[in-house]
């Protein structure tokens, strides 16, 4: 998607992530999850961010520890998803973690995640496993992916 711009999350963005992750998630992420996100030397809260002085309409938050890169949240804006926003903030966290010298991805989706899941399988993820009622609240299991960075 054109006309993107990326950045880094600050403490003045926890209202609109919070109203991204609230549209987003069932079960979203507290705002203290993501203020401690800023903390985490490992850690990156990637923006996008459209022409003018729109708000943020995406969110990726990712750790690299060692020669991996973990994405760990997600969301678009629902009125900007399917127009590549995912796509481009998946690209800025490879980008960077292979400039890091990692040489894997890692991630969990929920597996009733449809649209998710075919995202990350277009963008190259592959099933390597499930977490059993890894999500808590409604005891769904994750799938867990990986891609050869």
């Amino acid at each position: 998607m054109s006309g993107l711009r990326l950045r880094r999350m600050t403490e003045q963005d926890l209202d609109r992530v919070m109203e991204l992750s609230n549209a987003s998630f069932q079960f979203p992420w507290s705002r203290n999850l993501f203020a401690r996100e800023l903390d985490h030397e490992w850690s990156v809260v990637t923006l996008a961010i459209p022409p003018g002085d729109a708000p943020a309409v995406g969110f990726l938050v990712s750790w690299v520890v060692h020669d991996e890169l973990h994405i760990l949240n997600i969301a678009t804006d629902p009125r900007w998803r399917r127009r590549g926003v995912a796509a481009v903030l998946l690209a800025e966290a490879f980008s960077r973690a292979r400039a890091a010298r990692c040489t894997l991805a890692t991630l969990e989706v929920r597996r009733s995640n449809e649209g998710a899941l075919l995202l990350y399988k277009a963008e190259g993820f592959r099933r390597v496993g499930i977490r059993p009622r890894y999500y808590q609240e409604e005891g769904e299991d994750a799938v867990v992916m990986v891609k050869d960075l």
